[in-house]
C-alpha cells in the first residue's frame, strides 16, 4: 500500500495506521455523544448478549448483533462503493479517499447512529414502520452497528466486486425470508411508507 492508503495493485481502498486510528476515534466519539443524549449504554433488560433474534422483544437493537447488523455490513460495502468511485472519477481525490475513507465511513453511520437515536427518528420508526415500540438503540447496539459497517468495508476492500455484490444480495434475501425486512424494506418504510407492507410484515413479527 502506498501513501495515498491505495494498496499495491492500485485498486483496493485501505485506510494506513492513521486513518485506523482515527477511524477508531471517530466510533468511540459516538459511544461518548451517544452516551451525553442519555441513550442506555446496554439493554435496559441488564443483560449483554452477543446475539438477539427476536424482533418484536425489549432485547431488539439493545444487544451487540441482531437481524438488522446484516444490514450494517451493507452499509459497509455501500460506503466502500462510494469511496471507490469517488477516487476512480476524482484524481484529486485520491488521497482522500484512500487514507480517509473508511473514516469517513466511520463518521457517516455514526451520525446516522446519532440521528437515528434522536426523537424525530424514533418517532418516525414507531409512526411508519412495523417497530410500533421502538425505542431507540442501546450505546452497545450502536457501538456494534459502526463496528459492524466498518466490517462490512474492509470486506469490500479485500473481496471481488462481484462477490461483495452477491453476499449483500444474500444478506438482503436472508434477512427478507427471517424476519420480512431488511435495508431495501426498513429505507422505502421510512421514507414512503407503505401500508401493505407494514401489515406484511406485521403477520411475521407480531
Amino acid at each position: 500500500m502506498d501513501d495515498t492508503g491505495v494498496d499495491q495493485n492500485g485498486s483496493r481502498l485501505v485506510p494506513d495506521r492513521v486513518g485506523a486510528h482515527i477511524a477508531v476515534l471517530l466510533g468511540f466519539a459516538a459511544v461518548a455523544i451517544l452516551l451525553a443524549m442519555g441513550r442506555p449504554a446496554i439493554c435496559p433488560c441488564g443483560t449483554v448478549r452477543l446475539w438477539t433474534g427476536v424482533v418484536q422483544s425489549a432485547e431488539n437493537s439493545q444487544q451487540i448483533a441482531d437481524w438488522y447488523s446484516f444490514s450494517h455490513v451493507i452499509h459497509g460495502f455501500l460506503f466502500y462503493g462510494a469511496a471507490h468511485l469517488l477516487w476512480r472519477r476524482f484524481g484529486l481525490m485520491r488521497y482522500v479517499a484512500g487514507r480517509w475513507a473508511l473514516a469517513a465511513a466511520v463518521m457517516v453511520e455514526a451520525g446516522w447512529e446519532i440521528l437515528e437515536n434522536s426523537p424525530i427518528i424514533i418517532d418516525r420508526y414507531r409512526a411508519v414502520t412495523v417497530s410500533w415500540g421502538y425505542s431507540g438503540d442501546s450505546v452497545l447496539n450502536s457501538a456494534g452497528d459502526i463496528a459492524f459497517m466498518a466490517l462490512g468495508f474492509m470486506l469490500a476492500a479485500r473481496l471481488p466486486v462481484l462477490a461483495t455484490v452477491l453476499l449483500g444480495a444474500g444478506f438482503e434475501l436472508f434477512t427478507l425470508m427471517m424476519i420480512r425486512d431488511n435495508l431495501a424494506l426498513n429505507v422505502l418504510m421510512l421514507v414512503w411508507p407503505v401500508e401493505a407492507v407494514r401489515q406484511w410484515q406485521a403477520v411475521a413479527q407480531g
